[in-house]
């Protein structure tokens, strides 16, 4: 197959790309999809830890291009399970054929575009190359783990997990001295489950995290044949919405609110809503005051879930305002704190020095462990792009391009790479609500444009710098009017020596959305097209 042409070229197997797969083909495209992985389901096939699960309901974390998919799936909890979105995503494999154009085990190690041609030159470490027209990169948010480099690590004579990388074969925890490492979302699912499993649990928490209640429930018949009948509409009121979610934000202000009717407000969201608190107040991510009144609040009901009071200070996030990191929904994730086998470790006080042969050593104390498990987080939004060796006009590097963080315009499109194309890239609304909504979105936006290109005769179409540097700065500015700077979050540049910027689009994705089709109707504002090659396809 070395050389073999394709219209399309589609890197990554999760929601992102094989939907891409499927609407490439359905355009008459020929295409084809690459995964490093033995199956598809991107994140949700490696992180296959105890407790993962989706923090947006199911009905709503869902492809809604198939009212056929939508009808005869039937979903068994609220909040889906790891193992339930897989199942999922193998089912959308199969139903829509897709398998015949997937190429499992075959990590795509380099593009580079061909100018001459214009074609992007495909290689895998399989030795296959192809050449495709447009190359699209489905690789991920939250692709690529990141553990810290601790001394002493490879000498630890127990067993190191890493969440994001969790074997298939069943883990035995029972009766082991167990340590996590982190307090992000994977560490507040696994945190509850592990404290029922193992016979002591040390948790090493550097920074406190706000998390909301899951209200975790199993689907009821009813419940589903609710959704079910209401599907066409409750997709097309979430691709309206700040978040993709059904529910949007509240259009009341918390300072403007009485005391009183911000209580009522944040007490029936605890105990509804899940992820949806974060839209209790339209203010929320805009004023440090109305921020304010939802952290008291939330330090009120972690105090009222722990026992001891040292711990729930412990537990009480004091260094960011609520919602500047993605808040976790949990399952009594803060009151496994009163369980006797469970010890809460503050690394920020004592920080973690090394791992030893038998545990690990902070600045005050050594831990003897039999598994460490590190929930460490992602090398985030970038971490997989810059991991091949892309190469646009010129032989430019993308990473090299990217050195002092990332640009792209729209975040689907980066100035000097022509035909390729992001899904849910930094610059665009990805992270900061539901995937799915972004990714259904991104994914017809970039079909439209090929559609368009066909029609045009172009074989090349290319981001403007200007556009694109316009773009970037829209996007600094929509982020330093809100919060979120001011949490050290992954959602920010900065970790590699870069300037701090913020990556996502907080402009929300109906703002987004309409920007996009704005684009388009123009002609597709910011970006060049040109023709060389004719284009293939049916």
């Amino acid at each position: 197959m070395n050389g073999e042409r394709l219209d399309v070229v589609v890197v990554g197997g999760g929601f992102a790309g094989l939907y891409m797969l499927h609407h490439a083909r359905q355009r008459g495209l020929r295409a084809r999809l690459y995964e490093a992985a033995d199956g598809v389901g991107g994140v949700w096939y490696f992180n296959r830890y105890p407790g993962a699960r989706c923090d947006v309901e199911s009905v709503d974390y869902s492809y809604s291009f198939s009212e056929e998919l939508q009808q005869e799936w039937s979903w068994s909890d609220r909040y889906a399970s790891q193992a339930e979105i897989l199942r999922y995503l193998e089912h959308v494999a199969d139903r829509f054929d897709l398998r015949r154009d997937i190429r499992l085990r075959s990590r795509v190690t380099a593009a580079s575009f061909d100018e001459a041609a214009d074609e992007w030159l495909i290689e895998t470490d399989r030795g296959e190359q192809v050449r495709a027209r447009f190359c699209v990169m489905a690789t991920g948010s939250l692709s690529v783990p990141r553990i810290p480099p601790y001394p002493g690590l490879e000498d630890f004579h127990g067993r190191c997990l890493l969440t994001a990388a969790w074997p298939q074969e069943p883990v035995e925890l029972a009766g082991q001295r167990v340590g996590v490492i982190g307090t992000g979302s994977s560490g507040t699912q696994l945190v509850p489950v592990l404290a029922r499993q193992a016979a002591h649990l040390h948790v090493f928490q550097r920074t406190a995290n706000f998390t909301v209640p899951a209200q975790h429930e199993p689907m009821t018949p009813e419940y589903e044949r609710e959704i079910k009948a209401q599907y066409p509409e409750r997709r097309r009121t979430a691709r309206q919405t700040t978040s993709g979610l059904y529910a949007d934000m509240s259009r009341q202000s918390a300072l403007e609110a009485s005391e009183a009717e911000r209580r009522r407000v944040y007490e029936a969201q605890w105990s509804t809503a899940g992820f949806g608190f974060i839209l209790s107040f339209r203010d929320l991510l805009l004023d440090r005051r109305a921020n304010d009144t939802a952290v008291a609040f939330i330090h009120e009901r972690i105090r009222e879930q722990v026992d001891e009071p040292a711990v729930a200070d412990l537990l009480c996030p004091v260094d960011h305002p609520f919602g500047t990191k993605r808040p976790p929904v949990d399952s009594d994730y803060y009151r496994a704190f009163n369980r006797e086998n469970v010890t809460l470790v503050d690394v920020r006080r004592a920080p973690i020095e090394a791992i030893t042969p038998r545990g690990l050593r902070t600045a005050q104390a050594e831990y003897e462990l039999d598994v460490l498990i590190f929930a460490t987080g992602f090398d985030a939004m970038v971490g997989a792009l810059e991991r091949i060796d892309i190469r646009g006009r010129e032989g430019i590097a993308l990473a090299e391009k990217w050195v002092q963080g990332p640009r792209a315009y729209l975040g689907v499109a980066s100035a000097g790479f022509p035909n390729l194309f992001t899904i849910t890239g930094p610059g665009s609304p990805s992270v900061l609500g539901n995937m799915i909504v972004s990714i259904e979105q991104h994914v017809e936006w970039i079909g439209e444009l090929l559609d368009h290109a066909r029609g045009a005769g172009t074989t090349r179409i290319e981001a403007d710098g200007d556009a694109e540097d316009a773009w970037v700065a829209h996007v600094g500015e929509l982020a330093d009017a809100t919060l979120y700077p001011l949490a050290n979050s992954w959602y920010l540049t900065g970790e590699r020596g870069q300037p701090r910027a913020f990556m996502p689009y907080a402009g929300g994705l109906r703002r987004y959305r309409r920007r996009c089709e704005q684009v388009a109707a123009d002609g597709y504002e910011g970006f060049t097209l040109s023709a060389r090659a004719p284009l293939g396809g049916t």
